[in-house]
């Protein structure tokens, strides 16, 4: 099967200009002139029109809840598992899975296997090893050996730093685990990564700047989620770019503002990316420490955020674009995702050249979403 996608103006993320993409399997086959008429005789060929339309890669989203998060509020407040109709109406191709605070009645098995479902059921799915907590949940006893042996696992994560809701570890105990993460992701040729969940205490991203500083762990194996709680955090999040870590901003309405402050005060454009925290918990605490409101996190906000940040703050489409794509891709080490290019997975959107709303999903050369419509839903999605 061939999917020809014609006269499109390519972001890959770099501008290309108007070519056509052709998709053979998972793969992208060929970018340029191609005769649509010839290859239709010989082969079975869908042609979608991409004239005055976008062609960009499938977004990455490096931080999902995939079989659902929360419970600060009590069993009635865990939040639901990932649907694929959400992810495809996102333009997602491709998630990290993680738990969150609760690792007691969430389990790695569980979240590896839904990863699996969703790869089934037709995009790319990751995880992280571990919860909030430390020492943190696996499945093989050692994050190491989790790294190496499991394949879907990438790094460890999410560990919760700067949080009333960590297990408060010692900087000592956080070196150990970023250590195991990047020893298996050396010895498996993963990224290694260790994820972390940076709260609203007064540390912000003092272990972090320690473990580079006094333990040796290299910067790009440090990746710090939920940077965008207070302005002093962005400020400490544009240091840590610079020293090579990969630092990432959860979508939510102002997060186009927060990319041209970190774009106009210097911030490392390369080492940042954005992602939805989708499906997990919005809990509000008080001073107190008290739970006063909770939500639910939702995918669908990412791009739309990338949108604005284009649209409403000056930012170029291919630097936007990139937030949620090579970057991302670069930061996880995921070597055949996050550009447009012969021979990588056939992961892409095509975009409205006005609106930049998204009017097709293709994952792994599947076409998901059509005229703004899911084609292909998930196992138990009506």
């Amino acid at each position: 099967m061939f999917t020809l996608i014609k006269n499109g103006d390519v972001y890959a993320p770099d501008h290309i200009g108007k070519t056509s993409v052709l998709l053979s399997g998972k793969t992208i086959m060929k970018i340029g002139e191609i005769d649509g008429e010839k290859l239709g005789a010989l082969f079975d060929v869908e042609v979608v029109d991409a004239s005055g339309m976008i062609v960009t890669p499938g977004i990455i989203d490096p931080h999902v809840h995939l079989i659902g998060g929360g419970g600060e509020g009590g069993f009635a407040t865990r939040t639901p598992e990932l649907q694929l109709g959400n992810v495809i109406k996102a333009g997602v191709t491709t998630v990290v899975g993680c738990l969150g605070t609760d690792g007691t009645t969430r389990h790695m098995t569980s979240l590896v296997a839904k990863a699996r479902g969703l790869e089934e059921e037709g995009i790319t799915a990751y995880v992280y090893t571990g919860n909030y907590h430390i020492p943190t949940p696996t499945i093989t006893s050692s994050v190491k050996d989790d790294v190496i042996l499991i394949d879907k696992v990438i790094g460890a994560g999410e560990i919760a730093i700067s949080d009333s809701r960590s297990a408060q570890p010692s900087v000592h105990e956080v070196a150990k685990l970023a250590a195991e993460a990047r020893i298996g992701g050396l010895l498996s040729k993963k990224a290694g990564v260790t994820h972390f969940h940076v709260g609203i205490g007064k540390e912000r991203l003092k272990f972090l700047r320690t473990l580079i500083e006094d333990y040796e762990i290299p910067p790009a194996n440090i990746y710090a989620t939920h940077i965008t709680r207070s302005r002093e955090l962005v400020d400490e999040a544009i240091g840590l770019s610079h020293k090579g870590s990969y630092v990432d901003m959860t979508a939510d309405d102002d997060t186009a503002v927060w990319i041209g402050y970190f774009k106009e005060n210097g911030g490392d454009m390369e080492h940042l990316t954005i992602s939805s925290d989708g499906n997990g918990s919005l809990p509000v605490f008080d001073d107190k420490g008290e739970m006063t409101g909770f939500g639910v996190a939702t995918q669908e906000l990412l791009f739309r955020q990338v949108a604005e940040a284009v649209k409403e703050h000056g930012i170029p489409l291919e630097e936007a674009l990139s937030l949620v794509t090579v970057n991302t891709a670069t930061a996880l080490r995921l070597a055949d995702k996050g550009r447009i290019g012969e021979g990588r997975d056939a992961d892409l959107l095509v975009l409205d050249s006005d609106s930049l709303e998204i009017r097709h999903v293709f994952a792994k050369g599947q076409h998901m979403l059509k005229d703004k419509e899911v084609i292909v839903k998930g196992t138990f999605e009506e």
